[in-house]
């Protein structure tokens, strides 16, 4: 049984991801895993090896990230199974039991949609994004996937998605702690957005921090929030990418493992560029959704960056998203010897690389923890990227810091020596 201080899923691989101990820390939709076969810790490293032909080692990796993928898909049912009343599985992921949310309804549409047994349960103007999202209940008997079906045979021309979740870990991720909320003021300069769950206060965290919840009970502190924010802003016992930056924190959890919806996404983002955030990392990841969509977009149009990771399930699960939208900065994890993590997911435009394994964070407490996934290389990249927000264009600055170009790496890697090493 896992200890509570475990930020998110130990992953039992067998895989040499040194992951067995219990205290590692896995980001996004890993679920623990049976014996695999014994492979490298990324594809590329499998053309090292003089102890198996070839073949076989592309067997493995190829039944290895089958698995990851497969694992993935059990966990996120099993977080339907225990939630029943509050969520449902749809055709791509879980999502809130019963709701549709339409994006820009027109006054005539809504009124043939009413007619046809659907129930206006919420509008909310999304205003520094500049849409309206109006929050249906399916007619009685419906699921949300019919719903939809329905509802685009009404109004072809609507926008509208399930209330998809979007997940920092597996199901079994603990996503509140205890200890005190993280919340100073008087901060100054350099501001990045973090939206996932709430930050605890840490010896690590010295500057600002402004935090407020965007879901049922936030917000309250969380171990996966804290380890983000620690790799973002720490100082002294962790080494973040912008030391004593202010944080501007959204918890869309609330310490529910429900959380983490489409529109609370969407209203965190809001709340980011309203405030003038140039920087958001959200290390998140989730299914397509048309309300994260537009918001990223709409993020993006008025300057504001959304780093995002491509997610821990595998080469052969589906992209993550938002990574995955054009205006995401998509980012994956390497090792201390630079290799790619071998749970790393794909998206269609890899933007950087940066740690994301043999190091620790900051877990609540006080303490430190080690991590691993694409979830912990996100912050690191956001940090660096907001350094060069004033230049003519952020990215192209950004790359000048890569310490490799290879390919493997998208524009490049990034804050390759920002690691705090595991204590033993």
């Amino acid at each position: 049984m896992l200890k509570p201080r475990t930020i998110s899923i130990v992953i039992g691989l067998g895989l040499g991801l040194s992951l067995g101990g219990a205290g590692s820390a896995a980001a996004q939709l890993l679920p623990p895993m049976p014996q695999l076969p014994r492979l490298p810790s990324t594809v590329d490293g499998a053309a090292g090896s003089l102890l198996r032909p070839v073949e076989g080692l592309e067997r493995d990796v190829t039944r290895t990230a089958r698995q990851l993928a497969r694992q993935r898909l059990e966990a996120l049912d099993e977080l339907v199974r225990t939630y029943p009343d509050q969520l449902e599985m749809t055709r791509d992921g879980p999502a809130v039991r019963s709701e549709i949310v339409a994006i820009d309804p027109e006054p005539a549409v809504l009124a043939v949609i009413e007619t046809a047994g659907f129930a206006v349960v919420e509008r909310e103007i999304v205003e520094d994004l500049g849409f309206e999202l109006v929050t249906l209940r399916v007619p009685a008997g419906l699921s949300v996937d019919r719903a939809l079906a329905r509802l685009r045979r009404l109004a072809p021309g609507l926008e509208a998605s399930a209330n998809h979740l979007h997940l920092p870990s597996g199901a079994n991720m603990t996503v509140a702690a205890t200890g005190a909320l993280a919340q100073r003021g008087g901060g100054r300069g350099t501001v990045i957005g973090l939206i996932d769950g709430g930050v605890a206060s840490h010896p690590a965290l010295r500057g600002s921090i402004e935090q407020r919840g965007f879901a049922a009970n936030g917000p309250r502190p969380s171990p996966h929030g804290t380890a983000v924010a620690s790799l973002i802003a720490g100082e002294g016992p962790v080494r973040g990418a912008a030391p004593g930056a202010t944080l501007k924190v959204a918890d869309i959890f609330g310490g529910a493992r429900t959380g983490g919806s489409a529109t609370a996404l969407a209203r965190a983002i809001n709340w980011m560029v309203g405030g003038g955030v140039r920087v958001v990392a959200v290390s998140l990841s989730g299914p397509n959704n048309a309300i994260v969509a537009r918001a990223v977009a709409e993020a993006h149009r008025r300057g504001t960056y959304i780093v995002a990771p491509v997610g821990n399930a595998g080469a052969a699960a589906p992209p993550s998203f938002p990574a995955s939208y054009p205006e995401t900065v998509a980012v994956t994890a390497v090792d201390a010897r630079g290799r790619v993590l071998i749970e790393a997911g794909r998206s269609p435009s890899l933007d950087y690389a940066a740690p994301g394994a043999d190091m620790a964070a900051a877990e609540p407490g006080g303490g430190l923890v080690p991590v691993r996934g694409t979830s912990f290389a996100v912050p690191l990249v956001a940090g660096r990227l907001v350094r060069h927000v004033g230049a003519a264009d952020p990215l192209a600055a950004l790359d000048r810091e890569a310490s490799s170009r290879d390919r493997r790496y998208g524009r490049g890697l990034i804050c390759a020596n920002c690691r705090t090493p595991p204590r033993n």
